[in-house]
């Protein structure tokens, strides 16, 4: 079985190759995902609707400058690119259980 840094670090080469698919398999079905705007995806299926549109645009991308892990989380402080004119940078906390991402909060 993967570690939880193996899995995030999967989630994030497939977001930056925007392999919708590969980005999927590292979520848990039954997935939460709590975003920067106070909303929730909720489950797998959320999160291919709504990243599977981002990565057609083909210009996103994330730099992880700083990760800490604790048990089953990851916590990375990201720069993202392709969002808006301006880098956006965020912490990010990923919680996994049996191999795949169940939880993930954005703070900030």
């Amino acid at each position: 079985m993967s570690t939880p840094h193996q899995v995030v670090a999967r989630q994030l080469a497939a977001y930056n190759s925007h392999d919708i698919e590969a980005f999927c398999a590292t979520y848990a079905e039954d997935a939460v995902v709590h975003r920067r705007d106070g909303s929730t995806l909720n489950g797998r299926n959320a999160l291919r609707d709504t990243y599977a549109e981002l990565f057609a645009k083909g210009r996103c991308r994330a730099v992880v400058t700083g990760r800490l892990t604790q048990g089953d989380w990851v916590v990375d402080h990201e720069e993202a690119h392709g969002l808006s004119e301006e880098p956006v940078r965020v912490l990010v906390a990923y919680r996994v259980r049996h191999g795949r991402i169940d939880r993930v909060d954005f703070l900030g």
